[in-house]
């Protein structure tokens, strides 16, 4: 029963081609991903940059793979509802989540750079 068990797993694993075990480092590494974007919009302190790192820190992370993918998604999300909780509004967090979705889909982050913005970024 145990190697028919075992071995049915396996099929499954196989056949959906499944990397289940990166999954926990592409979302710690996605989550590292995210929290630089973070740091580096605050250190550039660059009006009308928020949307670029957005895009930035979620495609960097969803580049990781599934895990960073979901991190990404978690991250943003969870970052949204405390803004919109905080009081801010509803047009800007919609906007911060298609910049979100844009950097996850494989966007070009550089769609949203602002003119001017340190090339160190």
């Amino acid at each position: 029963m145990k190697l028919l068990l075992a071995g049915i797993v396996l099929i499954l694993v196989v056949e959906a081609n499944a990397e289940w075990y990166n999954f926990p480092a592409e979302a710690l590494y996605g989550a590292r991903d995210m929290a630089r974007a973070y740091t580096d919009m605050v250190e550039a302190n660059y009006q009308e940059s928020d949307h670029y790192f957005h895009a930035r820190g979620n495609a960097d992370a969803a580049k990781r793979g599934e895990g960073g993918r979901w991190a990404a998604e978690v991250i943003s999300n969870a970052r949204e509802w405390v803004q919109q909780k905080t009081g801010h509004g509803f047009e800007d967090s919609a906007a911060d989540q298609k910049a979100n979705e844009h950097g996850r889909s494989g966007g070009d982050p550089n769609v949203y750079r602002p003119p001017g913005l340190p090339a160190k970024y």
